[in-house]
């Protein structure tokens, strides 16, 4: 599955009932989610992590369709040809923050 075609059955299963909820509500949901994946990862079990790795990614897909942003060809115009900084594979930026402040 394409990051493409998961964010458009979400879209189906979840679009109406995030549209009601909101862009702030939607956002909330997906700051509470990426709490649990924390949580998870500190001390969770493999299941778990999977688990919330997963819903993360829903409510993040879910926000960008509520804000009308294709995922896969934002990830794709950002990451698709390397570092954005310094547009290689692998990143050879001196500076190991140069990508996230990007």
């Amino acid at each position: 599955m394409t990051l493409s075609e998961f964010q458009r059955m979400i879209d189906e299963t979840y679009g109406a009932r995030d549209s009601a909820r909101g862009r702030l509500g939607t956002f909330l949901w997906f700051v509470e989610e990426v709490g649990e994946l924390a949580e998870a990862i500190r001390s969770g079990s493999e299941e778990s992590r999977r688990a919330e790795f997963a819903d993360v990614l829903a409510w993040l897909v879910s926000l960008a369709s509520l804000e009308g942003v294709d995922i896969e060809d934002a990830v794709t115009a950002k990451y698709g040809k390397g570092c954005p900084a310094c547009g290689h594979k692998p990143c050879r930026c001196e500076d190991p923050t140069t990508v996230a402040e990007g």
